[in-house]
């Protein structure tokens, strides 16, 4: 039987991939990617965008296109979302997908009301939380829990999307989805990123046939950068969705096939059920908001660590003059990283899916994180780094979390004509899911970011999987407030580093004044749970002596940052996308 994807090899560059631009997006792409002779800091900075009108960053060229000219159309911020998950999902299929989840956070221009939106997958009803333990109630290698059925989640992009499309969108749905329905057919060039990331998977890529067919050549080897690669199914896929709506991926094949793919896995088959994709909600959330200087930090909250972690980094830094440090300085990053430890300290112990375990109530109380400040030293590490105990109406015994998060995910950040501004980070969690695939993409492996184990030392983890239940997620949506107003709209993928790589753009910016794009492009430093990452080949790497002499135990190492941000300042759009990864700008 002939498998739905056709790949064809020839010679395409970027510039080749461009051409594909319009006339008007060109310049703007052209000057977004663009680079400058190499920084005092050693990363190769892309240029700041500016625009008047209209902006989107997003982690691929094809896809930031798709979401110009849904804007160009005359479209909202919600229009271009969707056209820019569905194109990332064909063209970087290896981070963000229908087969994923996403977090939204948006403002809406007209009602000045700022939500989030949760659309993560949900653990199926059958799954128990001893679903990643052996029959001897030993956890599960990481891989051998990842590869295969037993991972996924009930996917909610879709919903999500279409949800978001009712409420917002201006556009026709079909239209949204069109762009990526004719790359799909017609074929893209695949991009450098891909093809490595291909390449450092093959062997997970090679477990079942379909996934192998699409992302390898004849003699099992990744396709290279350039090939140009069609998705049939992808298409076929979008057409349905585009004549039937997004509930269709809930109701009809799409599930049963989906369904079909994860039980019937025999080496490692999962609990996903058609009721699980009957039942899945998207819920709206109120935003999780820190007031800092002139500003509100807000984001996600649970199901998501992310805006309550930043939150605590940010407000625990602001009991120190970082501004008057700077960014040279050591001391300054000492404070950020054992902020960080401290941070993820709280996270590791209290937070999780709300809508099943209680959760503090203090964790961005100003006297809470006052005290957590004074356990800092500058110039010295802390020894030791344990959760606080922050006020809480209900106290419960809990375990610190035993789970593992690995980067992938990305992110878009979109601003329309009338000031509708939206952050997004997207994933199918760890780079190509599960890597299963249906109907021309991969299933999630969300489940994974359950903790293995549901109980240490006789106490419950706060994070242990259970049915129906969110996993917790790193991923850190931002939109900063100013005067009630949109300021920044910001995010990253990176797996649990996330939460670090917003920090650090936003302390760039605010601290430091740099811009955004200048912000983005800042050397990637972090520290979770006691080691301190540098990043290799920047001027990061000259920190490893002053901060081992404080006591930090450091690693030089690759930190693959894809910060898209979208800065708005006296009536301008100033836009900066990562120089870590392909991503651009386009503005108007």
């Amino acid at each position: 039987m002939a498998l739905p994807f056709k790949k064809l090899v020839i010679s395409i560059g970027f510039s080749s991939l461009m051409m594909g631009l319009s006339s008007t997006a060109l310049s703007s792409a052209q000057n977004a990617d663009a680079v400058a002779p190499e920084a005092a800091s050693g990363v190769i900075q892309k240029e700041l965008v500016e625009s008047n009108k209209f902006m989107v960053a997003a982690a691929n060229p094809i896809a930031t296109q798709a979401g110009y000219d849904v804007l160009k159309a005359g479209g909202s911020a919600i229009d271009a979302l969707v056209a820019v998950q569905m194109m990332l999902g064909l063209v970087e299929p290896q981070s963000s997908g229908i087969g994923g989840g996403a977090f939204v956070v948006y403002y809406d221009a007209k009602t000045k009301k700022l939500t989030t939106f949760d659309g993560r997958e949900t653990a199926p009803l059958e799954a128990t939380p001893e679903l990643f333990q052996d029959g001897t109630g030993k956890t599960l290698k990481f891989y051998d829990a990842v590869v295969g059925g037993r991972s996924v989640g009930t996917p909610g992009t879709v919903k999500l999307m279409g949800d978001l499309h009712e409420k917002f969108g201006r556009l026709s749905w079909h239209h949204l989805l069109q762009p990526a329905m004719d790359t799909a057919k017609n074929g893209f060039a695949v991009s450098a990123r891909l093809s490595s990331s291909i390449d450092g998977s093959k062997k997970r890529l090679m477990r079942y046939p379909e996934t192998s067919a699409y992302f390898l050549d004849d003699e099992g080897n990744a396709l290279q950068e350039g090939t140009i690669l069609k998705n049939k199914a992808y298409a076929e896929t979008m057409a349905t969705l585009a004549t039937q709506g997004a509930n269709a991926f809930y109701t009809g094949y799409i599930a049963d096939d989906i369904v079909k793919k994860v039980r019937g896995i025999s080496d490692n088959p999962g609990v996903l059920s058609k009721t699980d994709f009957t039942n899945y909600t998207v819920k709206e959330r109120a935003p999780t908001c820190l007031p800092y200087k002139q500003f509100d930090i807000c984001g996600m909250g649970p199901p998501s660590s992310g805006a309550l972690t930043v939150g605590q980094i940010l407000g625990i830094t602001s009991h120190f003059d970082l501004a008057g440090m700077g960014p040279e300085s050591a001391e300054a990053w000492q404070i950020i990283g054992d902020a960080s430890r401290l941070a993820f300290a709280d996270r590791g112990r209290y937070m999780a899916d709300t809508d099943f375990v209680p959760m503090p109530d203090g964790l961005l109380d100003a006297t809470y994180l006052e005290s957590r400040a004074k356990l800092i030293t500058p110039g010295t590490a802390l020894e030791k780094v344990e959760a606080g105990e922050p006020q809480w109406s209900m106290p419960i015994a809990m375990a610190d979390d035993i789970s593992i998060e690995l980067p992938s995910t990305s992110h878009i950040s979109i601003v329309d004509g009338e000031g509708n501004s939206v952050s997004v980070t997207t994933t199918i969690e760890n780079g190509f899911g599960s890597n299963v695939m249906s109907n021309g993409f991969l299933l999630n492996n969300e489940l994974t970011d359950f903790s293995f184990a549901s109980h240490k030392d006789g106490y419950p983890i706060a994070n242990r999987l259970e049915p129906g239940k969110r996993p917790r997620s790193s991923m850190s949506p931002t939109i900063v407030m100013k005067d009630d107003q949109p300021y920044l709209v910001v995010g990253s993928p990176g797996g649990s580093r996330i939460i670090g790589y917003v920090s650090k753009t936003i302390i760039a910016h605010m601290e430091w004044g740099m811009d955004i794009q200048s912000a983005i492009s800042l050397p990637n430093m972090l520290n979770r749970f006691g080691t301190y990452d540098l990043e290799k080949g920047t001027s990061a790497e000259s920190f490893e002596a002053p901060l081992t002499a404080m006591g930090f135990k450091v690693n030089v190492r690759d930190l693959n940052s894809g910060i898209q941000g979208i800065l708005v300042q006296e009536g301008k759009l100033l836009g900066g996308a990562d120089p870590r990864r392909e991503g651009i700008v386009l503005g108007d």
